[in-house]
């Protein structure tokens, strides 16, 4: 059965929490949400305090109230679990049911997610909770969607208490199919005598004098991430059987720096898929990484379209300091979201808080009230995306592929790799930034994903990776198609054991090189290369094998030696690039990389200017997003017109975007 979201046009809205507030409150919240066009709010995300007093004891009257204000309103609900945040009651009753963290120290309650993943009296609340929500308003007018839990893992990503540790351990005997032999020759517990001749000795990574062991450690990361997923699944389980035609999400924290949940494994349990994003103060091109983000999620959806949960109409509370934005940047976010593929845009929250841990957090409807300038750009948002109600449903269409895996990703990161100084996002982005800034549009995709629609695929850090997703990154380049793999890649297998023979492992043959020795650069460091760029963070000696030298070193202990290759693979193209180069010199590379794969921006644009084309059935819809401060022009076809103003675009004429300013265009198809 098909579920999905029933909501006309773009979902705007918010986290609402009305629990927060007086009741004479409500009335005014529900008028100045339609002042400002919102069409659907998240409620009851953090209210099992409120709903269930004591175990076993229910009082939904506030709950029925605040539904029953929405539908006569016109606004729907997304009404979520609110297992996110467990009472005072349930941990002095069940203390056992708290984290512990890998010193050791069991965490309190206080705050929210102070529960361990593992705990069966943490399940048995969750499911009791959520099934007798599910149960009441499966069949409200107003519940148009279930959120399930939220931001799984943001606070309790690990926890190292016993019960976790049996539960680590049920997960291994199935993952070795009850083999403790298989356990050891994967973890290579010879090594350190780390040789394991009962189940009940294996314990988490907890602290210890020196580094744990590398697959130890990642298949916990691996038991974790699962260990949250079944939680969910559960969760779901139980509102499906309450309310069979009902979708449900769970929102996705795919931003900077959160690896804890590999959402492709996730994301297929979700009806719609969602995500909270965040602008990191201390990055000045944040719109780069909404970009990235964007199309991360969009690819977990699968192509389709997808819920931007949570976002910020302003500044943040959480990080060291917290920048407000500029003139036009909160619109020029959120349709920038929408540009990439989303059909909602949320935020947390509604109502700015006055008390708690997040009342410095912004809000759409801010302390100032109604005479503010978050207020004033809030409402001409909501009219905005009434303009956009038919872009709903169109897809985002690429011929460039960027292999993401979060396996790799933990892997790579974890203690002892040649350099603590590389990272999985840095690497991501250096490869996507110049694509980004060129108009080239772009799909993230497990190793083993279907790459027929693409002409490049792209492994700027694949440190890790199977046998199944070698061969089919390497059967798409023997196939016809262009394959771009970055520095330290295919070094281990699945079991993060390396791949004898030399490096880069996996993709030797592919990339017709051999390498026989790393050598990571220090902090500060660079050589020079012979196409007059230069490179900092890793070199490493590379042999030829089939491979042309396209760019090679010509300072350092590797003078000489090749930096940059391209080999003629099957009927296809491999390129590795052995080094970081400088961003200007990278970008070079990849423009003539995806040049000699056919690949075209979207469109042709001033550099301030950020193009992104959505594919409906019977029109494209081109957003343009000025990031800078000039007016700039652009070519639209003939017969297109611009949906915010709602004016047709002159024949023939370029279409002005205004400095700081979004245009969106339906182009005839």
């Amino acid at each position: 059965m098909s579920r999905t979201l029933k909501v006309p046009g773009i979902a705007y809205g918010g986290d609402y929490n009305p629990e927060q507030w007086p009741e004479e409150v409500w009335a005014e919240d529900v008028r100045l949400m339609r002042e400002a066009g919102v069409n659907m709010v998240s409620v009851n995300i953090f209210a099992w305090a409120l709903l269930e007093p004591s175990e076993g004891t229910y009082d939904f009257s506030r709950l029925d109230r605040v539904l029953a204000l929405l539908h006569e309103n016109g606004i729907a609900a997304d009404l979520a679990t609110p297992t996110a945040a467990p009472p005072a009651w349930f941990f002095r009753a069940h203390p056992e049911a708290l984290p512990v963290d890998k010193d050791g120290r069991t965490l309190s309650y206080g705050s929210r997610q102070t529960f361990c993943p593992s705990s069966p009296a943490y399940r048995e609340a969750a499911l009791r909770i959520a099934r007798v929500l599910g149960e009441r308003y499966a069949d409200h007018p107003a519940v148009v969607m279930w959120h399930v839990h939220n931001e799984y893992g943001c606070h309790n990503g690990e926890c190292y208490c016993d019960t976790s540790a049996a539960a680590f351990r049920v997960w291994l005997r199935k993952k070795y199919d009850n083999d403790l032999a298989a356990l050891n020759d994967a973890w290579g517990t010879t090594f350190w005598s780390q040789w394991y001749y009962d189940w009940d000795e294996i314990i988490p990574p907890r602290v210890t004098g020196a580094v744990p062991n590398p697959t130890h450690q990642l298949d916990w990361r691996r038991f974790c991430s699962d260990e949250l997923l079944s939680l969910l699944k559960a969760e779901r389980e139980v509102l499906l059987e309450a309310a069979p035609d009902t979708p449900a999400t769970t929102n996705f924290m795919v931003m900077y720096n959160f690896d804890k949940l590999d959402y492709w494994r996730w994301a297929p349990e979700l009806d719609v898929v969602s995500n909270d994003h965040y602008l990191q103060s201390t990055d000045p091109e944040s719109e780069i990484d909404i970009a990235l983000s964007g199309d991360l999620v969009r690819s977990l959806a699968g192509g389709a379209p997808w819920l931007l949960m949570e976002h910020s109409t302003g500044a943040v509370n959480w990080q060291p300091v917290n920048r407000a934005k500029t003139a036009g940047e909160l619109r020029r976010n959120a349709l920038a979201h929408v540009a990439r593929g989303a059909d909602g845009i949320a935020y947390f929250q509604w109502r700015a808080a006055k008390a708690g841990a997040e009342q410095w957090h912004s809000a759409m409807l801010p302390h100032a009230g109604t005479e503010s300038q978050i207020w004033r750009d809030v409402v001409q948002l909501g009219a905005d995306l009434g303009q956009l109600a038919e872009v709903r449903g169109s897809r985002g269409v690429a011929e460039v592929a960027i292999v993401w895996d979060w396996n790799a990703w933990w892997a790579l990161e974890l203690p002892s790799q040649p350099s603590a100084e590389v990272r999985f996002q840095d690497l991501i982005r250096a490869w996507y930034e110049p694509l980004w800034r060129s108009g080239v549009a772009v799909d993230f995709v497990r190793p083993d994903a279907d790459l027929s629609p693409y002409k490049l695929v792209m492994a700027p850090s694949l440190y890790l990776v199977d046998d199944t997703g070698k061969a089919n990154l390497t059967d798409f380049a023997s196939s016809g198609g262009v394959l771009a793999v970055g520095f330290h890649s295919g070094a281990v297998d699945e079991n993060c054991h390396i791949r004898l023979g030399g490096y880069p492992g996996a993709f030797r043959e592919a990339l017709g090189v051999r390498t026989d020795e790393l050598f990571p650069l220090l902090p500060g460091d660079s050589v020079e290369l012979s196409d007059g760029g230069t490179a900092t963070l890793w070199s490493e000696r590379v042999a030829l094998a089939g491979a042309e030298a396209v760019t090679s070193y010509t300072t350092g202990p590797l003078t000489g030696v090749p930096a940059v290759t391209r080999n003629s693979y099957g009927s296809g193209t491999t390129w590795y690039v052995a080094t970081r180069p400088d961003p200007t010199t990278l970008a070079s590379l990849l423009s003539r990389i995806r040049e000699e794969a056919g690949v075209k921006p979207v469109r042709t644009t001033p550099e301030t200017v950020e193009a992104v084309l959505r594919r409906g059935p019977d029109a494209d819809y081109l957003f343009l997003i000025n990031h800078g401060d000039e007016d700039a022009e652009v070519k639209v076809a003939p017969g297109a017109v611009e949906l915010l103003t709602g004016k047709p675009v002159e024949g023939g004429a370029p279409l002005k975007v205004a400095a700081g300013d979004v245009a969106v265009v339906r182009e005839p198809r």
